[in-house]
């Protein structure tokens, strides 16, 4: 997103402010309850019966994925996750054929062939989610290895989790980056649990990122539920990559409020853990930033809640009552 005219620095502000403008600033508060506001959706959705299998759904960490999408332009690209929903919304899918996907309709992004872990928007720049644990992490590096072939000046940003740093995928995707200098940023949203296992126990260092010196990379870590932090850190990481310095490993601190996926009971955590986590919500944090900044009104900010919300009953209507695909149509896009 490209500042406009009003968004000129001011004193004491953030560089967020400046990056954005106000126009990008209320898009990005806009998404972030598209994101929220769809994956409450999805959720009701499968509690009724409407949709069928497991979703895993990023409540809470909203920041971190339109934060870091932000930093991108349009013709960027993204690698998701199972978890990525939030990544989808971010880089401008249309949640009309995201829930047409969920409900297995024919007028979903794959044509309900994907659903939840697997949606895919080409034309957005959006490659696709993973249901494979860091699968998407080789994948970026030969489409940064693409983009440098090309010379299109273009970025590939690929989000992961906490687990996926502890697989092999994740450093040889690193190290052969690295090498070769390409233009991929690794976006690692920990949200301090793979599955029910938590990164304490898991890593015997104390951040994800801490891990980018055995790369000769660039690894910072940020507040993931700060989305101002999230578009400074992002930025900065896509303008290396830009000037040919090749990648970084950005991590963000978040936090999931639901469990892993629809079958998790949740018994590794306390409540107390969660509800502290609750008092960080990266929604009311930027929105009211915002306002205090005298970025955006009271009333502006609650219109803006509210188209989201409608946009999304109107997506969920537009997936219940689209057609099924055609049986005869099966093997369609079938290649092996």
């Amino acid at each position: 997103m490209s500042a406009g005219p009003e968004a000129a620095p001011r004193r004491n502000e953030r560089p967020a402010f400046a990056l954005l403008g106000d126009e990008g600033l209320r898009l990005c508060l806009r998404r972030m309850h598209l994101v929220r506001r769809f994956e409450e959706a999805a959720e009701q959705s499968y509690i009724r019966g409407l949709i069928h299998g497991t979703m895993h759904l990023s409540i809470g960490q909203e920041a971190s994925a339109v934060g870091a999408v932000a930093a991108l332009r349009p013709d960027d690209y993204i690698l998701s996750t199972h978890r990525g929903h939030g990544h989808c919304i971010a880089k401008g899918a249309d949640p009309r054929f995201m829930f047409a996907e969920f409900f297995g309709k024919d007028t979903g992004y794959c044509r309900g062939r994907g659903g939840s872990m697997h949606i895919a928007d080409v034309a957005g720049g959006n490659l696709g989610a993973n249901g494979i644990v860091g699968g998407g992490l080789p994948i970026a590096v030969g489409v940064g290895l693409s983009a440098k072939m090309r010379r299109s000046g273009q970025i590939c940003m690929v989000f992961f989790g906490d687990g996926a740093s502890n697989e092999g995928a994740f450093h040889e995707a690193l190290n052969l980056a690295a090498i070769w200098k390409l233009p991929v940023v690794f976006v690692c949203e920990n949200n301090k649990y793979g599955m029910s296992m938590s990164t304490a126990r898991s890593m015997p260092v104390a951040n994800v990122a801490d891990r980018a010196a055995a790369y000769a990379m660039p690894g910072a870590v940020v507040d993931g539920n700060d989305l101002l932090a999230v578009v400074e850190a992002a930025d900065e990481a896509c303008a290396r990559a830009r000037r040919g310095e090749g990648p970084s490993l950005l991590e963000c601190k978040t936090y999931r409020l639901r469990g892993h996926s629809k079958s998790d009971r949740n018994l590794y955590r306390t409540k107390e853990e969660i509800e502290e986590w609750r008092a960080r919500d990266p929604i009311p944090r930027l929105r009211d930033a915002l306002v205090e900044a005298g970025r955006l009104g009271a009333a502006e900010a609650a219109a803006i809640e509210a188209s989201a919300i409608a946009e999304i009953e109107a997506a969920v209507e537009f997936a219940r009552t689209s057609p099924d695909p055609d049986p005869a149509q099966l093997e369609r896009d079938v290649y092996a």
